[in-house]
């Protein structure tokens, strides 16, 4: 057998950190204040404010830059494939290295080869994300470009297509999460040459980093903070 039963329960255990905490964070976002959640009405806020705007340069700015960063992780993501591919070429040698290695587990040409090809599939899925993201922030730019001006912002239908625009940036934004949570387990996933118990201890501790970052960070505090005071505003 190419894996032993240690390295088996260790990769079983990654894929549920994974698919576990991205369940349960999209649950949660639901019930409870996070970054998903806060900055989902923030953009409606944002998009609301659109309307007013005769002059919208400043918020196509913005939207550049959110999209900058998206295409900056996309191309990275490529070069990062194209090294794994590599690596296929001179397994042979980091096996070597591997078992070279103090306390390291035993590493063969073929336990190699499923590891790197697992890196390969998580970058995969990242590149996925990151162009649905920006394609999607593409479609976001063509609404922001159709939608009228009503300087006083009370036309109701025009409200609505600001909260439709909202989620289009909604969803835009959670690919982007997805590919760049792909970046933190692709961590995880690379201790697995390693060892595999230090495998399972990074793909807990990847989730553990992601729940406190995403639900108890002081980011998350002062997002929501302002959330409500813009709630405030707009009830003025």
């Amino acid at each position: 057998m190419m894996l032993s039963f240690l390295d088996l329960i260790a990769a079983a255990f990654f894929v549920c950190c994974w698919y576990g905490y991205t369940t349960f964070a999209r649950k949660k976002a639901k019930t409870t204040d996070c970054i998903a959640r806060c900055l989902h009405q923030h953009r409606i806020h944002w998009m609301h404010e659109l309307i007013g705007h005769e002059i919208r340069v400043s918020d196509a700015s913005l939207l550049a830059n959110l999209e900058r960063n998206i295409a900056f992780f996309a191309s990275s993501t490529l070069l990062v494939l194209a090294g794994l591919l590599a690596l296929f070429a001179k397994v042979e040698h980091v096996a070597t290295v591997i078992n070279s290695l103090p306390y390291a587990a035993f590493a063969t040409e073929g336990k190699i080869q499923m590891k790197i090809s697992l890196l390969v599939f998580i970058f995969v899925l990242a590149f996925f994300n990151f162009t649905w993201s920006m394609r999607q922030y593409g479609f976001l730019n063509v609404m922001v470009g159709a939608m009228p001006v009503d300087g006083q912002r009370e036309n109701e239908n025009l409200k609505r297509y600001a909260r439709q625009m909202a989620i289009v940036q909604d969803q835009a934004a959670h690919s982007y999460n997805y590919g760049l949570r792909a970046y933190y387990f692709s961590l995880a996933a690379l201790s697995w040459f390693y060892h595999p118990l230090l495998f399972m201890f990074a793909s807990a501790f990847v989730v553990y980093t992601l729940y406190i970052r995403e639900f108890q960070s002081k980011a998350v505090k002062a997002i929501t903070a302002g959330q409500e005071i813009l709630n405030q505003e707009r009830d003025i």
